[in-house]
């Protein structure tokens, strides 16, 4: 179950499947990505408050395209160009990938205390990053999915991706029935992002699944919406630090 809780005195997002773990997703009260001019500032010190605040050496972030390719986060590397996942080992670091209505998800080892962070939008989805994520997981860490967690984090819902019919039949080939998760209104296919997720997620041995139960454009007021706010560069982020 999900519930808002404060870090820095800023709202935010966590799920109770990982109660003892530095985990959130932001709202609009703490930005930390953004090419807004007006908020790069802001962005920049929320960053180096969060790390003073977690007792960090630091933060990191990768420079997501929409692509399935993941990297191992590593203290001494700044930049992950081409990257829509990242892997924590390091307890001295934390990492966040930012979103503004694709869909994050946290991934969590509970036996090995390590974890990831992925970016799905519709092509990382279609590309399967969240299942790619935990075969690297497994096959490189030795992590059994039964000790993986997966929170999906807010963000366009059902009724919201309105989208082409080539981008459902990319994601129809990512499920075993599509029909679960497409619907028409108004003549115009709509797709189930966080349950297409969660069923990757489950064929790649994932039990245990939180899922936010809110909409980046439904729930503007709290999270931004790429959609909804006209292309906004402000961003939603998917925070990880470990114990």
């Amino acid at each position: 179950m999900f519930y808002f809780d404060k870090v820095m005195g800023k709202e935010i997002l966590k799920s109770d499947f990982l109660p003892n773990i530095n985990h959130f997703f932001t709202t609009k009260e703490l930005l930390l990505k953004t090419k807004e001019e007006e908020n790069i500032e802001i962005a920049l010190q929320n960053r180096k408050k969060l790390t003073s605040e977690l007792n960090l050496c630091k933060i990191l972030t990768p420079s997501q395209r929409h692509t399935s390719n993941i990297e191992v986060a590593d203290i001494n590397k700044t930049e992950y160009p081409d990257c829509d996942g990242l892997i924590l080992k390091n307890k001295r670091i934390g990492i966040f990938l930012n979103f503004a209505d694709c869909t994050p998800i946290i991934f969590y080892d509970i036996k090995n205390n390590f974890g990831a962070i992925s970016h799905a939008g519709w092509r990382g989805t279609a590309q399967k990053i969240g299942p790619k994520t935990v075969n690297i997981l497994k096959s490189k860490y030795n992590s059994n999915p039964k000790d993986i967690v997966a929170i999906i984090g807010p963000c366009i819902c059902f009724d919201c991706f309105e989208t082409g019919d080539e981008v459902a039949d990319q994601l129809a080939l990512t499920v075993d029935d599509i029909s679960l998760y497409k619907k028409t209104i108004n003549n115009k296919p709509h797709l189930d992002l966080k349950g297409i997720n969660k069923e990757q997620l489950n064929h790649a041995g994932i039990e245990k699944i939180d899922i936010a139960p809110y909409c980046t454009c439904c729930d503007n007021d709290k999270f931004y919406s790429y959609r909804k706010e006209n292309k906004t560069s402000n961003r939603m982020s998917a925070f990880l630090s470990l114990n």
